[in-house]
């Protein structure tokens, strides 16, 4: 498992990683996202914010990136970091497949990403994610999983997949939608000639939607390495748009309303990685500070009325705007 790199890592940003949804292409769903990157959105100074925010990233301890096919170039973008430190042997790199980009670098584009969990896209998108990022690749994610999907139940697939973890590769899958917590469960079951196929588990976990937690302490339970994306809720968690109790203790601690967001998570027993989906080197500094945040139990209860239903949440969040 390539995870154990950060078992032996000693900084308290270690189980912290960086995301590049964000900064991976011009259009995004996250609030704030105008302030953030401003009208220059070109391929060069995404390329050049990347690397800054990766640069930063390591330097403050973090050591888990996390792109994938349909974010944009953010494949590109690492390998280009990657190519120019040969020497960093301490980092944990993922990518996902199962969906493509399809906006051509456009923030109104119709359809930003397509859908498919087939076994023509997995050999379509692996082959694009090896030229990229050859073996510097630790962690290959089926992106996006539901119940309905047929990466649950493709034997083709499987195979293939088992082929590539008997070849050094890590499987895992990421989830989204309301149903969380039973496409976990579904992907546990899998396997391959009686071995669990998937070694870990990507999901949206906040404060405002804590449904998979079941489901992710028994992955963890079951040998997985759990990562928490969308911590921030693509902003609704985040300075002005977060909640007046989540400002109340960012107010308390003196720190910025993301680092508590984060830190509910990185409370959590089974997180193994909460992602940061910082957009610039601020942001990323301020979401690392969720390390040292010590919420208390009054603050916790406090925080645990900000808990919607999940189609409530999922519903809000498929209306959120492509910026």
């Amino acid at each position: 498992m390539p995870f154990a790199r950060l078992a032996t890592a000693t900084t308290p940003t270690c189980h912290i990683g960086l995301g590049l949804a964000a900064v991976g292409r011009p259009g995004y769903i996250n609030l704030g996202r105008d302030e953030d990157l401003g009208e220059d959105r070109s391929v060069e100074t995404l390329r050049t914010r990347t690397h800054e925010l990766l640069d930063a990233a390591y330097a403050q301890g973090v050591r888990y990136f996390d792109a994938a096919r349909s974010y944009g170039r953010s494949e590109e973008f690492l390998a280009d970091w990657l190519r120019d430190r040969p020497g960093l042997d301490d980092i944990v790199v993922g990518s996902k497949w199962g969906y493509t980009y399809t906006a051509d670098w456009s923030t109104d584009a119709e359809k930003h990403e397509v859908k498919d969990h087939t076994l023509a896209t997995y050999e379509r998108q692996r082959a694009e994610s090896d030229a990229l990022l050859g073996d510097r690749l630790d962690l290959y994610q089926i992106h996006s999983v539901t119940p309905d999907s047929p990466a649950l139940t493709d034997k083709e697939l499987h195979a293939k997949l088992a082929e590539a973890a008997a070849q050094g590769l890590t499987v895992g899958f990421s989830t989204s939608g309301p149903a969380q917590a039973d496409a976990i469960r579904a992907a546990l079951a899998v396997t391959v000639d009686g071995e669990p196929l998937f070694r870990t588990v990507q999901s949206t976990y906040n404060a405002l939607e804590t449904s998979a937690a079941p489901a992710l302490a028994e992955a963890h339970d079951a040998g997985l390495t759990v990562i928490v994306k969308e911590g921030m809720a693509n902003g609704r968690l985040a300075g002005p748009h977060a909640p007046d109790v989540v400002k109340e203790i960012a107010e308390q601690a003196g720190l910025g309303c993301d680092a508590v967001a984060l830190a509910v998570i990185l409370r959590q027993p089974w997180a193994g990685v909460v992602l940061s989906g910082a957009a610039t080197t601020n942001q990323l500094a301020s979401n690392l500070h969720a390390a040292v945040v010590d919420l208390d139990d009054d603050q916790l209860s406090r925080l645990a009325t900000l808990v919607e239903e999940p189609p409530a949440y999922w519903e809000r969040r498929a209306r959120l705007p492509w910026h």
